[in-house]
């Protein structure tokens, strides 16, 4: 399903001593199946964002389309959980979140609150274990027993057993080991195809949102003030430094290399193995002059 922000703002504590501005005339435009990467230095208002999607904030003014729903300042509480039936959301550090005596108890109880039958909520957790690379006997663990990595991909089971067709990830690997975080992105990546889910990654890493995403958006003092494909994003190096962003090592690693041989690349290098092949291509057609 589509996901449009139209002039949104928000103000924390409004109308009271410590109110306080987060979001202002935010607009962007989230296609139904597409993968979108929010980016931003810390308080630039992603998170604030992010729960607008699926109703855990109402704006304070403009409005937020989900599919055919619209939620602006004045909508009632109860015209959100069929929002929330079809947007979930994996916080940072998700793992905070379980709370069930059992994994399979744990993962079940999402489904089962959207009206999902016991029968079938017990179905999905077992083949979400399989799916996440769990081992299958920690379906009658205690989460609490699991290692971190596993308390993790519980949660993310917990989110995706109500089957969500838009996945919200706000930096769902804060706190990994590099392993655990390329596993993880790269799990995201295959559901995100496997499922046809519209997938929204809240993150700091510009690798991450070069290498996974369609579309970015880039978040600044509230406000969204860039958007476009990663390759239009990171070609404007100057614009982002004005956002205190950064670009992807690869691209970096593409500049200076560019400077070394006195020319540009044909292509934006946005992962290290495309980097790998444009310098490749560039030392052949060097020692074939």
């Amino acid at each position: 399903m589509d996901i449009s922000l139209q002039q949104v703002g928000y103000l924390y504590g409004k109308d009271s001593p410590f109110e306080k501005r987060a979001l202002q005339g935010v607009d962007a435009t989230i296609h139904s199946g597409s993968y979108t990467a929010i980016i931003g230095h810390t308080g630039s208002g992603k998170s604030t964002l992010l729960m607008h999607l699926n109703g855990l904030l109402k704006p304070s003014e403009g409005v937020v389309k989900i599919g055919d729903r619209t939620i602006t300042a004045g909508t009632k509480a109860k015209g959100l959980k069929e929002i929330r039936r079809h947007v979930g959301i994996v916080f940072q550090f998700p793992e905070h979140q379980l709370f069930e005596e059992t994994v399979v108890k744990d993962i079940m109880f999402g489904p089962m609150n959207f009206g999902v039958d016991e029968a079938e909520a017990k179905r999905r957790a077992y083949e979400l274990i399989t799916l996440l690379g769990l081992p299958e006997d920690v379906a009658e663990k205690s989460p609490f027993d699991l290692s971190g990595g596993q308390m993790r991909r519980v949660a993310i089971a917990g989110v995706l057993a109500f089957k969500p067709s838009v996945l919200v990830l706000d930096e769902p690997t804060a706190g990994l080991d590099p392993r655990g975080r390329k596993e993880i992105m790269e799990l995201f990546n295959i559901l995100h195809k496997q499922e046809s889910l519209t997938t929204i990654l809240v993150t700091h890493s510009m690798e991450d949102a070069a290498r996974y995403a369609d579309n970015i958006l880039v978040m600044h003092d509230g406000t969204s003030v860039m958007s476009g494909t990663p390759e239009e994003v990171f070609s404007d190096d100057l614009k982002l430094a004005t956002y205190r962003l950064g670009l992807p090592r690869s691209v970096k690693f593409q500049r200076k290399f560019e400077q070394l041989i006195g020319r540009s690349l044909p292509i934006l290098a946005l992962t290290e193995e495309k980097l790998a092949e444009a310098i490749a291509e560039a030392i052949g057609e060097v020692g074939d002059r």
